[in-house]
């Protein structure tokens, strides 16, 4: 089985016991949870998609490791073309879903890890590599969605991970056995993790010489005994308890954000691929980062169609979309979100291949990808509220619209062309607030600023890329206060 059905996957979620909590209490049958299925839906899209003649293309390729047909999120990247496609795909989800499709992570932690594991085991003559091969193989070959797991609960931030007062602050080794090892600590804003089938676990940072038990990777199956899940709050999030789905905004699909703790978890050797090698560990990091923050030029420009795609239809409903300075506000938010696709591209095609194989993006474009994320969302948003106006957040509940009293006097009073009925006009408005501020507005602005590493990362690793010293010399030459050596026909 190489691609599966989002029967089969929602299939192989119900056939998980997990430890999964919410609202202070157990939830035992989270799939048809009315909080959480919006966002198995989104997921499920992963699956559908690549079923889809129409964008075979894109959501699928064939597997270095078999030769088989997998999913396109299952694909160590063997070209800049498959970088494209990664972004491409990321943007038509992003359109289909309005929302975090949660896929995305599990896919850069396997391309990080698969070029990481290779140059440890050339440095260190460890066999973490092909562990990962065979790993990956068992992953395509069952069409599997895996959490990437990197950032820690961190503690005192001032301090690095073995000089935290509690060193499970940081997900750290415990015990070690002869068949593996005992992991404890906990993992923060985990996307789609109770809507995947395994996690595959990252350290979080670059570390010390003495800080061995911090440097660990490995996946394990989420329902590994000890693995504890809680489910984290959203704006609106309790609207979907209600009943009826107008004032939910975007009715079939929503984001996921878990706690993930490690409660004295076993992990087995063969699922390890670092353990004890820090001088790794910050490259690791580094390239999940780079391809992370590629990952942003696709899907939040994906969400990005869709909110632009609210703004004009309100407008439209409401009889303005032929006002100059409308037309004009819609045109920045086209321009602001191909720009962010446009870094996407450039990141993947500028990529090279590493020394396993698979691609690496342009680090430097990537980071420079992610840093605009951090802005321009937010601006699409603003422009977005500006053109649907006020009534996007004082509008009645839809039991008011349907109220047998005072229904009719709402529609009458809420509606704006004799052409559009009142619901279409509330239900695009709950779209542009869910959107910009409800639950999509997490895996949309929150997160377009702080997944993948907030402002400031991104602003360290330009930094770190940018050779500043060769632009200097290049103004040096222009201006003659160095010689120019490609001047040599005079």
């Amino acid at each position: 089985m190489a691609l599966k059905t989002p029967q089969q996957y929602l299939d192989d979620l119900r056939q998980l016991k997990i430890d999964l909590y919410m609202f202070g209490e157990k939830v035992e049958n989270y799939v048809d949870h009315p909080i959480i299925r919006p966002s198995i839906n989104a997921m499920a899209m992963t699956y559908k998609l690549a079923q889809d003649p129409e964008y075979e293309d894109l959501m699928t390729a064939t597997s270095n490791l078999t030769g088989q047909k997998i999913n396109r999120f299952t694909h160590l990247h063997q070209s800049t073309e498959d970088l494209v496609k990664k972004v491409k795909m990321q943007r038509l989800l992003g359109q289909k879903t309005g929302c975090c499709f949660q896929r995305c992570v599990g896919m850069d932690a396997f391309n990080a890890v698969f070029n990481t594991t290779y140059e440890i085991d050339q440095a260190k003559g460890t066999n973490y590599h092909q562990r990962f091969i065979d790993y990956m193989k068992y992953v395509q070959e069952n069409d599997l969605a895996v959490d990437g797991c990197m950032t820690d609960a961190r503690g005192d931030r001032s301090k690095s991970p073995g000089q935290q007062p509690d060193p499970d602050a940081y997900l750290h080794v415990v015990e070690r056995r002869e068949d593996g090892v005992v992991v404890r600590g906990c993992k923060l804003h985990q996307t789609g993790m109770i809507n995947s089938h395994e996690i595959l676990v990252m350290p979080n940072n670059a570390l010390k010489e003495d800080e061995k038990e911090w440097a660990i990777s490995f996946a394990i199956p989420l329902d590994t005994p000890g693995m504890i899940y809680v489910y984290g709050r959203q704006s609106c999030d309790t609207r979907k308890l209600e009943g009826g789905n107008v004032d939910i905004g975007n009715v079939h699909f929503g984001g996921q954000e878990v706690m993930t703790i490690f409660n004295d978890v076993f992990v087995p050797n063969d699922r390890i691929f670092m353990d004890g090698e820090t001088e790794f560990a910050g490259t690791l990091v580094e390239r999940f980062a780079g391809y992370h923050r590629q990952s942003y030029g696709g899907c939040k420009v994906g969400v990005g169609d869709t909110l632009i795609g609210a703004a004009k239809a309100i407008t439209d409903y409401q009889g303005v979309s032929r006002a100059s300075h409308v037309k004009d506000k819609i045109i920045e938010m086209c321009h602001l979100n191909e720009t962010l696709y446009s870094c996407g591209i450039a990141c993947s095609a500028e990529g090279h291949k590493t020394a396993a194989g698979n691609y690496l993006i342009d680090l430097l474009l990537a980071n420079v990808c992610k840093q605009n994320v951090t802005r321009f969302p937010y601006e699409i948003a603003r422009i977005a509220q500006d053109l649907a106006g006020g009534f996007f957040v004082t509008m009645p509940s839809e039991k008011d619209f349907e109220h047998p009293e005072i229904g009719g006097l709402v529609k009458k009073y809420t509606a704006s062309s004799s052409t559009v009925p009142a619901e279409h006009r509330q239900r695009m408005l709950r779209l542009i607030e869910n959107l910009t501020m409800g639950c999509a507005a997490v895996g949309y602005l929150t997160e377009s600023m702080h997944g993948a590493g907030s402002p400031q990362a991104q602003r360290i690793m330009i930094a770190r890329l940018v050779d500043l010293e060769h632009r200097k010399e290049l103004a040096e030459r222009l201006c003659g206060v160095k010689e120019n050596p490609d001047i040599d026909w005079e």
